[in-house]
């Protein structure tokens, strides 16, 4: 067995890997909470992994804070995944590898590994972001955007007039401000993924599918025109299979 963390922006998920595949455990807690008790709750009771691999968004100080909890329950310290040239079949397009962010390429391992491949990977998280991938695992490169409820907090900060009183609406026409930046902001993001998609479209060759992953993913799926998959936990699916493979630490 093997313990997966995925250390987003918004969240801690993690899962306790089975072998060959399948969650024995799995849970995910957000950063405004308290890490520390809920997860010392949440493990309490888990059997001790093999290993434990983990992908990483956040800054050093939570990365950090995860290896001690790690080490105080398990009495191991976490393998932090950072992001490589090629690996599980998907070859990164950037010319700085590492700038890829770990979180993209372990969707894209998940989604070659389990033959979704042609396809444009979108995350829908705090980031929005966008990723082609071939048939044979080549990464052709992206795109990152804000997400949709990013999008609504910095039109609100960097503006004077546009003060919603209460949360809007998703709608087509707008006649409030609330509904207006709410309705702008995602149908900015669903127009964002789907004239990426069409447009890579020729590229990535017939069959070429859509996937939306990330927390706000189910949200946005109503709102494009395109057909497209919602997938869960891509991140940890990918830790999973690279946690397999020969190059992975022991156990």
């Amino acid at each position: 067995m093997k313990l997966l963390l995925d250390l987003g922006n918004s969240r801690l998920k993690w899962a306790l890997q089975a072998q060959p595949d399948g969650w024995l455990a799995h849970g995910a807690v957000g950063w405004q909470q308290d890490v520390a008790a809920t997860l010392r709750v949440a493990w309490a009771n888990l059997p001790a992994p093999v290993a434990v691999l983990g992908a990483s968004v956040v800054d050093a100080a939570r990365e950090a804070q995860l290896a001690a909890l790690v080490a105080e329950r398990f009495g191991t310290a976490p393998f932090w995944l950072r992001t490589p040239v090629s690996a599980c079949g998907v070859r990164n397009a950037y010319a700085e590898p590492q700038r890829l962010g770990v979180d993209r390429f372990l969707a894209m391992v998940a989604a070659h590994a389990e033959g979704r491949a042609p396809c444009v990977l979108a995350g829908v998280g705090t980031a929005l972001t966008l990723d082609a991938l071939a048939a044979d695992g080549r990464h052709l490169g992206g795109l990152i955007a804000p997400g949709p409820q990013l999008m609504q907090q910095s039109l609100l900060g960097a503006t004077a007039q546009v003060r919603p009183q209460q949360p809007g609406q998703i709608l087509e026409l707008a006649d409030n401000t609330a509904d207006a930046v709410a309705s702008g902001c995602w149908q900015a993001a669903a127009a964002l993924i789907e004239r990426f998609a069409t447009r890579l479209a020729g590229e990535l060759g017939a069959g070429a599918g859509l996937i939306l992953d990330g927390g706000d993913a189910a949200t946005l799926l109503p709102l494009l025109s395109l057909p497209a998959q919602l997938v869960r936990d891509g991140v940890l699916r990918g830790l999973a299979v690279w946690a397999q493979m020969p190059a992975a630490p022991p156990g």
